[in-house]
């Protein structure tokens, strides 16, 4: 995708005041009902809240990409848990932040995400190397 081309993003959360703030950081329109509104606004990048009522984030995310493989989906969520991230990485999802993410690392994600790059906030990467290792994922604590 070209860098001066505009990227439609579809904020996708059950939280109306966290969709509005998203938006007007990115500025873009939010949207109740993800499935639906990505078949009918085909946005280029779905920011994907994971606690969602009637359908949650990991099959919402499945559902999109049935529909519309080409559709990049970058979870924003408040679960930094291995199972979390494992699940919404095998749904489909290209990216995974949590809500202590910045507004840079947000554009940064739907940027990256847009060019078909996968990006991980460093809570997914520790979930992904419990996972993998076997080993009981620990908090991080940052050296002094």
């Amino acid at each position: 995708m070209n860098t001066s081309t505009p990227i439609r993003v579809l904020i996708a959360g059950d939280q109306a005041a966290v969709r509005e703030r998203l938006a007007l950081l990115l500025d873009t329109l939010p949207g109740p009902a993800a499935g639906d509104l990505a078949r009918e606004l085909r946005p280029d990048v779905v920011l994907m809240d994971l606690n969602m009522p009637r359908c949650d984030g990991i099959d919402a995310t499945a559902r999109i990409l049935a529909d519309r493989p080409e559709t990049r989906i970058v979870v924003l969520t408040t679960y930094e848990d291995e199972n979390s991230v494992v699940r919404a990485l095998q749904a489909g999802a290209l990216g995974y932040l949590t809500k202590s993410a910045t507004r840079a690392d947000i554009e940064r994600a739907v940027k990256a995400a847009a060019a078909g790059q996968a990006i991980l906030d460093p809570a997914a990467q520790r979930s992904l190397l419990a996972a993998a290792t076997g080993t009981p994922q620990s908090p991080y604590e940052p050296e002094t």
